[in-house]
């Protein structure tokens, strides 16, 4: 068995404290209305960065994972019941904080017929109900590849719809419990076909090369993905994947070049970036392609707006 190294953190890596008072009173409402977020429970290395800002990813359908991916923090086991009550209380959340913008996530439920699926649309359309002025992205799982559970989700139209495919395709057998690589890229393209702006992301420092990266890029492009994260892999705990290594900034501004050139709308790649980190500026890129939709639509038909 291979002996697990811890690694000392370089000083790029080096993270914000929590702290202020936005800070607190988002940390103060995640408790009052019986909340999650990934910020907390998947070991965020920037939450106290965003949470300081006023902003945090929340994470629904409980935070208990069905999956035991070996790079995740969130807890596994058996998951409680859907809370039927969640979209409401993440709604009324999202206008406490009066957020433009409002990233979700949630735990893979493989116990649930739909993957959870139902209860995904069900908070995209009672925030949207709440707050018509906030734009929506969404980080979701896989769902077994099953498009029909994808489509609810597209069909209560966010703005951006993600689901990462977290490592190279060689690593995802080592590192995911249960995904697969050419399932996730099923589920981008089916997304990127509902005309919904697609996004992905992974992990570096697994032990990936610099070509299977910019292989991961062309995989994505060709999906339809739009936009692309790339950030330093950190193990949650001793017990998880150890880091095989920590890629240099530079390398990463490479990274982000390399996918400008390529053709992605938008990438972030930097050591601590991470899936939602600041998201609200994708949603930019959702609004110009409504723009550009209606447009097209407009000039074919000739016919006034609906």
């Amino acid at each position: 068995m291979e002996k697990k190294v811890t690694r000392k953190l370089p000083p790029w890596m080096k993270m914000k404290l929590p702290s202020g008072q936005n800070y607190s009173r988002v940390r103060n409402l995640m408790n009052r209305y019986r909340l999650h977020t990934i910020c907390a429970s998947g070991n965020c290395p920037n939450a106290g960065e965003c949470w300081g800002n006023g902003t945090a990813t929340f994470m629904i359908l409980g935070d208990i994972c069905t999956r035991n991916c070996k790079f995740c923090g969130v807890k596994t086991g058996r998951p409680l019941p859907p809370d039927q009550d969640e979209p409401e209380r993440i709604a009324r959340s999202v206008e406490i904080l009066e957020l433009k913008h409002c990233v979700i996530t949630s735990v893979d439920r493989d116990d649930l017929e739909d993957g959870g699926a139902g209860m995904w649309a069900a908070t995209i359309k009672a925030v949207k109900k709440i707050n018509p002025g906030t734009t929506i992205e969404v980080l979701i799982p896989d769902f077994n590849g099953e498009k029909e559970q994808v489509d609810k989700i597209s069909a209560a139209r966010p703005e951006v719809i993600s689901h990462n495919l977290e490592t190279v395709r060689r690593l995802t057998p080592e590192i995911r419990s249960k995904a697969d690589y050419d399932t996730s890229l099923g589920v981008i393209e089916h997304i990127s076909r509902s005309g919904i702006v697609a996004k992905s992301g992974i992990m570096l420092g697994l032990g990936e090369t610099g070509n299977e990266v910019t292989e991961t890029m062309d995989d994505l492009l060709k999906a339809g993905c739009q936009v692309m994260t790339i950030g330093q892999y950190l193990a949650p705990t001793k017990d998880h994947m150890p880091v095989k290594s920590y890629i240099r900034p530079e390398l990463f501004e490479r990274y982000r070049e390399t996918g400008q050139k390529k053709g992605f709308r938008f990438i972030e790649s930097s050591p601590l970036v991470r899936s939602s980190y600041l998201a609200e500026r994708h949603a930019g890129i959702a609004d110009e392609k409504n723009n550009t939709i209606y447009n097209e639509k407009s000039n074919f038909s000739g016919s006034e707006k609906n």
